[in-house]
């Protein structure tokens, strides 16, 4: 009885592990950020809601994400100042500086490859959306029925905020924003280990008394 006990409490812990594994799986997509004290800040509205000022800096990242705790920050600290000295102020709009970054060959579709990151200085209407001041310098955008955004300066050329599998979702760990490597923790594996070897002690005591 014991051991058998001890195998399907293994087994449970091993189930559980895979489990954790299967529901990893991410979206490939375009997510949105504001710069915010000179830090990036997941954005809390979609672009063709939010109405940025001007001055603002607003960014987007092309990634595979879990979710927006774990989606990826766009590149570079260029600041409004940097990114708009060639695009002077003019009376009756506004200035909202933008960063484009297209993200890394893994977390490309399959058969492209994305284009470098780069920033822009759009010059909109003082109540233009984001999404309106991204139309103005990184045509052509992609919306799907949703109105989700699926591409900026066509790309991706296909999909739209697809499911990814989790071998699909491996990027260089500098690139992540935690050091989880997606294998079963070391709390799980210390606590199959103990299991383990409880199980052992336990099944030596059987076989002694027998």
């Amino acid at each position: 009885m014991i051991r058998r006990a001890v195998l399907l409490l293994l087994a449970s812990l091993l189930l559980c592990a895979g489990a954790s594994q299967a529901q990893a799986a991410g979206y490939r997509y375009w997510s949105f950020w504001e710069r915010d004290a000179g830090r990036w800040v997941y954005a809390t509205q979609g672009p063709s809601l939010a109405r940025p000022s001007d001055g603002d800096v607003q960014g987007f990242r092309f990634a595979v994400s879990e979710d927006s705790a774990s989606a990826v920050r766009p590149r570079g600290t260029a600041d409004f100042a940097t990114i708009c000295a060639k695009t002077p102020a003019q009376e009756g709009r506004k200035r909202v500086a933008l960063v484009i970054d297209f993200g890394t060959p893994s977390d490309a579709p399959g058969g492209e490859s994305p284009p470098a990151a780069r920033t822009a200085c759009a010059r909109v209407s003082p109540d233009a959306t984001t999404a309106e001041a991204l139309a103005a310098v990184a045509k052509p955008l992609r919306y799907d029925t949703n109105a989700l955004l699926c591409a900026i300066s066509g790309y991706p050329e296909k999909g739209c905020g697809e499911q990814v599998s989790k071998e699909q979702q491996e990027r260089p760990a500098a690139e992540k924003n935690s050091p989880s490597d997606g294998g079963p923790s070391l709390g799980l594996l210390a606590g199959i280990a103990v299991v383990v070897v409880l199980g052992g002690a336990a099944i030596w005591q059987v076989r002694r008394r027998g």
